[in-house]
């Protein structure tokens, strides 16, 4: 039957859902942010963060597991990169959508103070 999910398989918004959840983070969402632009090891997104190795870490754990970023290593270093370039677009079309709601929202302020409500 056409659109039917098969018993096994979760449907297909309950995949959807668990990849923004995995997004659902400040801390993952920058650390993906800097992933795009070039592969970056902890101590890297750490310092770039201002943020402790510990939680670093564990965000790129969740995001591992997510299946979002992938690691290389060498030796004791374990660099990230993201998996997917289309995460990349996906994060610049969030940040687009951001943009306008902040922009909707500043003239709604400035109508606000202009009707002196």
């Amino acid at each position: 039957m056409y659109g039917a999910a098969m018993p096994h398989d979760p449907p297909v918004n309950e995949i959807k859902a668990e990849l923004f959840r995995a997004l659902a983070h400040p801390v993952r969402i920058r650390a993906l942010e800097l992933l795009v632009e070039h592969p970056c090891t902890v101590s890297e997104l750490q310092a770039e963060m201002g943020i402790d190795a510990a939680r670093v870490s564990q965000q790129l754990s969740v995001l591992r597991r997510a299946d979002l970023v992938r690691t290389e290593r060498s030796g004791t270093t374990v660099t990230y990169s993201i998996k997917d370039p289309l995460l990349g677009d996906l994060l610049a079309v969030a940040r687009r959508l951001l943009i306008a709601s902040l922009e909707a929202r500043r003239d709604l302020l400035h109508e606000l103070e202009r009707s002196g409500r």
